[in-house]
């Protein structure tokens, strides 16, 4: 990672921890909140993304492209993350993040809802999915997920462990598909999953 992507990513942290604490978490204004992932789950991604050499990836939950920056920066030049936030303000703000750490030519922005991206996207379309989006819509969206990831490829979901009761529906969903599954305790925990060929 260069510094000028290193400075940008700090910025991005630093806005993304004072807009959210001035946010009520029980306020119908918390789609104005960025969630972002923290900077241990991002060097983590980076590192998942490059020991297995995944070049075709997913995320759903983009927010203002913090861990998208993460994810694109990994894949390398030959690689491409496609990325899909429902919320308008959010997405202009991560288009104007890409632009500014010059990986625009990585990423493919999508401004739509993300089961309609799941039912369109390809069979065995990518090496890795990163789910950080509403996860009261994971469980449905997991066939589609299936579908759309590579035999071998990894699912990595955020917010494990901080949501754990939210997620036990869709977590049981993929260890009832024999999917291999372990639980990472890096930032709100990371369930990751992968499958045989």
């Amino acid at each position: 990672m260069n510094a000028e992507l290193n400075l940008l990513l700090e910025e991005l942290e630093r806005f993304g921890a004072a807009n959210d604490a001035g946010i009520d978490r029980a306020d119908p204004g918390r789609a104005q909140r960025m969630l972002n992932i923290t900077r241990d789950t991002g060097e983590f991604l980076a590192v998942l993304v490059r020991a297995t050499r995944a070049r075709d990836i997913l995320e759903i939950g983009t927010s203002n492209g913090y861990s998208t920056l993460w994810l694109a920066d990994a894949a390398g030049a030959d690689g491409e993350v496609t990325t899909v936030e429902l919320q308008d303000a959010r997405y202009a703000m991560a288009l104007e993040n890409f632009a500014r750490a010059g990986l625009r030519d990585r990423i493919d922005a999508l401004n739509a809802d993300a089961g309609a991206v799941l039912r369109i996207g390809g069979d065995a379309a990518y090496d890795l999915v990163f789910l950080d989006s509403d996860r009261s819509q994971y469980e449905a969206w997991w066939p589609e997920i299936r579908r759309v990831l590579r035999p071998r490829g990894l699912l990595v979901v955020d917010n494990a462990v901080s949501h754990a009761h939210e997620m036990a529906g869709f977590v049981q969903a993929v260890k009832d598909d024999g999917f291999l599954c372990s639980l990472v305790p890096v930032g709100k925990g990371e369930f990751l999953a992968t499958r045989g060929a």
